[in-house]
């Protein structure tokens, strides 16, 4: 198989786990079990958590390195750009989280449903960046990028887009929307991965050297979701430590899939 159908097979699969998620409103009654929807955000944390350690800023570290640069430098500036980014996005595009009374980002007319999906559809931005940047470092022939260590990042952020796509489908049909529509809405959120992916391959593969502050960039823009909404929302309220041992758990099997096949 040639590179050009591995980076295309792994860009559409987080996508794929963002429709299956979205097609949990088909299965499961108008609302998603409490202690569920907190252990599943537990577990997406701990996924990005673990992906944004062992597949970034590790393997930034150690390309770093090998470029003859201070090792320490393009993962440290990378992440705090990274989390900078998010944080202007999150300032800017009218969205709201699933359990806040008021939208966040500028002011606007948009109705709740839709500042739902557009909350989602800004966090999958790093995600879609993760994926690419991996991708792009087998298309540039980096060594310290393995197929195996790229597919499985790709496969971790599926797994945790499995729920992210359940728990923004079936608030919505609440709100009135059809299931039909409720699951169109959730596909759509996850669209902007595999565009975001494609863009970071491109931008990255024009300028490798930039390849390690672009990993850290990605992994700084996830750990701000995790800590600014993923953990918030697993632990309010009662029985938080059921998201805590979705974190372990996601954190875990990331971990295992990242070593094992790293």
């Amino acid at each position: 198989m040639s590179d050009t159908a591995k980076i295309l097979i792994g860009l559409l699969i987080p996508f794929s786990g963002t429709a299956i998620g979205a097609s949990m409103v088909f299965l499961l009654k108008n609302k998603m079990n409490l202690l569920l929807q907190k252990l599943l955000l537990g577990f997406a944390s701990g996924v990005m958590i673990a992906a944004s350690v062992w597949s970034l800023l590790i393997p930034a570290i150690n390309m770093a390195e090998k470029q003859g640069f201070i090792s320490w430098v393009p993962a440290s500036v990378g992440f705090i750009i990274g989390m900078g980014f998010l944080l202007l996005l999150d300032s800017v595009i009218p969205h709201l989280h699933k359990y806040a009374e008021n939208p966040e980002g500028i002011g606007s007319k948009l109705e709740k449903a839709t500042m739902l999906i557009l909350a989602v559809t800004l966090h999958n931005i790093p995600e879609g960046m993760a994926v690419g940047v991996v991708f792009a470092g087998i298309y540039t022939g980096n060594a310290s990028i393995s197929t195996a260590g790229a597919f499985a990042l790709a496969i971790g952020i599926a797994l945790q887009n499995i729920p992210e796509g359940a728990i923004i489908s079936m608030p919505l049909i609440s709100e009135g929307i059809s299931k039909k529509k409720a699951f169109s809405y959730g596909v759509l959120s996850g669209i902007v991965e595999p565009i975001g992916a494609i863009i970071t391959i491109i931008l990255t593969s024009l300028i490798v050297p930039i390849l390690p502050y672009i990993l850290s960039f990605a992994a700084g823009a996830m750990i701000y979701v995790v800590v600014e909404e993923l953990i918030p929302d697993a632990e309010q309220g009662e029985h938080s430590n059921i998201g805590t041992i979705g974190a372990a758990l996601g954190f875990v099997l990331m971990m295992i899939l990242d070593v094992a096949l790293g």
